[in-house]
């Protein structure tokens, strides 16, 4: 049985390796058919080689198919520390068909692992929901990768139940914690029970927290838009659980649609402009936008930092 277990694991890390290679590879195949192509992806372009170069850097395949001499262009390598941290929360389990917010975040965290891997960038995951669970260390080795992705592999197989979310208290926990000048990069759904005008403030002095030591934040707001921004749910009765309270109402969507969704806007419009006041990069992560829009983000504010 844990020869079973083991070959079984081995073949779910295969996946996730997998589809963040495809996530990647297709995404950086675009940037170079795009105005986006200057982007450091380790390799950049092709230039026409000039007499008297090294020639350590000649493409001699693509010398053979065109007759001409053409130079790899790389980037400049660099050391940039990353940390990621993942909202494990139960609010992330929603929907519950199809992907979820969580199944969607360790998708995207795992591209974005591929991508920092290719460029030699340090990077460590951590785990939160009332409180920084876990955090790694911060390598670039191959061997951290695939630790990590069992990590994140794990957790997709066995979602937390009935747990809450404290961002504040995480965000202060992870500044305290990370010393080097790093991009900390959250994703979340940033849906907080009773989120209010205070525990805002509470929110963004946590972040200040992190600008202060030098850092640069970026939020993914993770969410599935046709249910929680559209609250597209059909005209009839529906008996609504909160996935972290356990906190049960009855009521008619259509009743409540306009006021929800007024609710909502006031509360990301005010997000908005709190980001916006402490330079933080809030990026909109719709599950049904897949993942390029969070690796092109990535890469810009890569670009601005290096």
């Amino acid at each position: 049985m844990s020869q079973l277990n083991d070959d079984q694991q081995i073949r779910q890390l295969a996946n996730l390796e997998l589809l963040a290679r495809q996530v990647v590879e297709g995404f950086i195949t675009g940037l170079h058919q795009s105005p986006f192509h200057g982007f450091s992806v380790e390799f950049a372009e092709h230039r026409l080689y000039n007499n008297g170069e090294s020639v350590k850097n000649i493409d001699w395949k693509l010398m053979a198919r065109t007759d001409k001499l053409f130079v790899k262009q790389f980037e400049e390598e660099t050391n940039l520390r990353c940390y990621l941290l993942l909202d494990t929360s139960s609010s992330m389990n929603f929907p519950e068909k199809g992907t979820d917010k969580l199944q969607f975040s360790i998708n995207a965290i795992a591209s974005l692992m591929y991508l920092f891997k290719k460029q030699r960038d340090a990077f460590s995951l951590g785990l939160f929901s009332d409180q920084l669970d876990w955090l790694s260390p911060v390598k670039s080795t191959s061997a951290h990768l695939f630790y990590l992705y069992a990590e994140l592999q794990k957790l997709y197989n066995n979602p937390k139940k009935n747990t809450t979310t404290n961002i504040t208290k995480v965000l202060h926990q992870v500044a305290d914690q990370v010393h080097k000048r790093s991009l900390v990069i959250i994703f979340s759904d940033m849906l907080e029970n009773n989120l209010d005008s205070e525990k805002m403030n509470d929110l963004f002095a946590a972040i200040q927290h992190l600008k202060y030591n030098k850092h640069e934040v970026v939020i993914f707001n993770v969410t599935d838009k046709p249910k929680e921004h559209d609250f597209n749910f059909d005209n009839r009765p529906h008996h609504f659980i909160d996935i972290e309270s356990g906190e049960e109402v009855k009521v008619h969507p259509g009743k409540i649609r306009e006021a929800y969704q007024s609710a909502l806007h006031n509360y990301k419009h005010q997000l908005e402009l709190k980001c916006a006041q402490y330079h933080i990069d809030l990026v909109d992560a719709a599950i049904s936008d897949g993942y390029y829009n969070i690796l092109k983000s990535y890469l810009i504010k890569r670009n601005s930092m290096v």
